[in-house]
């Protein structure tokens, strides 16, 4: 969590750098997360996604929780009710919520199994939870690990994004593979989980324009699994 105290403003900037590669993102929660009723996000960062679901496209995920407190602030700042808390400890009651967000943090966050237990329990039966990451087997998976071994991106220039992630954010992560993330979520109960995929070209272009989300997972770098909780 350190490089995201140190560089709440860089974790922004580089979004904002790519814009077409955010918007396909975006895009991406929206299909997945539809009508959220009474939405919680769970490690929202900076509040941008949440900021930008709302203003461009209606979709409101109200409630926050995030761990570092510079990032915390910023998305306060943007109008977004937070808490200070971790995803392995969501500090709110159980079944309060009708859709939960997970979107970018199973790769961060200590306790993978711990954390998508807790957004089960803080759902609403017929709840439905929203775990978006990218995938380890993924293009951008495969880069990033690569980048994060070799210290940096200045031997991978041919081949990397012309903005590419921070280093500083790529040293906190553990890349979990689509089936690691779907059996963690079945362990969990989720049921009828269905997958959305966006970021399908090679990463060196997949800014060069805004990619419309589809169904699967195959083929896509930024992936969002889908699993409803049961009603009995």
């Amino acid at each position: 969590m350190g490089a995201f105290n140190s560089f709440a403003n860089k974790y922004d900037e580089w979004f904002l750098g790519n814009k077409n590669l955010l918007i396909s993102e975006v895009l991406l929660i929206k299909k997945a997360i539809g009508l959220p009723g009474k939405a919680l996000s769970v490690g929202c960062g900076t509040g941008l996604f949440e900021h930008i679901l709302l203003k461009q496209y209606g979709v409101e995920v109200k409630y926050c929780v995030e761990p570092s407190e510079a990032m915390r602030k910023i998305a306060e700042a943007r109008g977004l009710i937070t808490k200070r808390g971790f995803a392995e400890e969501i500090p709110y009651e159980d079944e309060e919520f009708d859709s939960v967000l997970l979107n970018g943090i199973i790769s961060y966050v200590k306790d993978p199994r711990k954390s998508i237990q807790e957004a089960y329990r803080v759902l609403k039966k017929g709840g439905k939870c929203v775990v978006a990451f990218v995938p380890a087997e993924s293009p951008y998976g495969i880069l990033y690990r690569l980048a994060e071994r070799l210290g940096g991106w200045d031997s991978l220039k041919e081949i990397a994004p012309e903005r590419p992630y921070p280093v500083e954010f790529l040293r906190e992560s553990k890349w979990k593979t689509t089936e690691e993330v779907m059996e963690l979520m079945v362990e969990a109960g989720f049921r009828n989980i269905s997958f959305y995929q966006t970021l399908t070209r090679h990463p060196k272009y997949s800014n060069n324009n805004i990619e419309k989300p589809k169904g699967g997972y195959e083929s896509g770098s930024y992936v969002a699994a889908v699993g409803l909780k049961p009603n009995f």
